[in-house]
């Protein structure tokens, strides 16, 4: 792919080196000239000026890379860039950064962004992941088709132990999308079994979280009219 990358701090400055391990073309948006450091990373293209502005995103000729990153400290830069990517360059994919999450609610498809992502989030989503078994921990949310990447923790009691996948009567708009155990990625099919501790991935549409929280636990979908 090609991918731009707005932000040449030290956030830009990894993603950048991640996806040129993958063999992937990156162009790096700098407008603080001092973070504008080609031997840093000699594979990317690295371009000195304001992501914010529209001649210099055309002379970068933005509209033929796949994807753009917004990944400045700046969440007013990330929302402008976003909003640029998808309505003046028709860009399929923009990732955005949020760094203050009272921002958060502004990363959407109003403003261009498929994937918001948000540090401090993310650090709060993983805490919770680490200490929280049979609940649902939200760790990432997608702007597009309004779906999140959900995580739940079988407890060792659950009642889905030794019962195969396709048992878990799914809420409409839910995926299961791996299940990880001991190290393990598993992705499921049918007739594989679940156990007690299990890590299960899901992508589910925001309304339905509380039902899917209900059927996991229960091993089953609710009755009428219960929790």
């Amino acid at each position: 792919m090609k991918v731009a990358i707005a932000g040449a701090g030290a956030v830009g400055r990894s993603i950048a080196r991640e996806l040129v391990r993958g063999d992937h073309e990156v162009m790096l948006i700098e407008r603080k000239l001092d973070h504008v450091e080609p031997a840093a990373i000699p594979q990317a293209t690295w371009i000195h000026g304001d992501a914010c502005e529209l001649s210099l995103l055309e002379s970068a000729r933005l509209e033929s890379y796949d994807v753009v990153i917004a990944a400045t400290g700046d969440d007013k830069a990330n929302l402008v860039l976003s909003l640029l990517g998808k309505t003046e360059f028709g860009l399929g994919r923009v990732v955005a950064r949020v760094n203050d999450p009272r921002n958060e609610w502004l990363f959407d498809d109003a403003w261009g962004v498929d994937v918001a992502v948000s540090t401090p989030r993310m650090l709060a989503s993983l805490v919770e992941e680490a200490v929280s078994v049979g609940d649902l921990v939200r760790l990432m949310t997608f702007r597009q088709g309004d779906a999140n990447l959900v995580e739940i923790t079988l407890p060792d009691t659950t009642p889905l132990a030794g019962k195969p996948v396709r048992r878990l009567r799914l809420p409409r708009d839910t995926a299961l999308v791996t299940i990880l155990r001991g190290g393990r990625v598993i992705v499921p099919e049918p007739d594989d079994p679940f156990e007690g501790g299990d890590e299960l991935l899901f992508v589910a549409s925001a309304e339905v979280e509380d039902e899917l929280r209900a059927v996991v636990r229960l091993g089953h979908p609710p009755e009428p009219g219960t929790d």
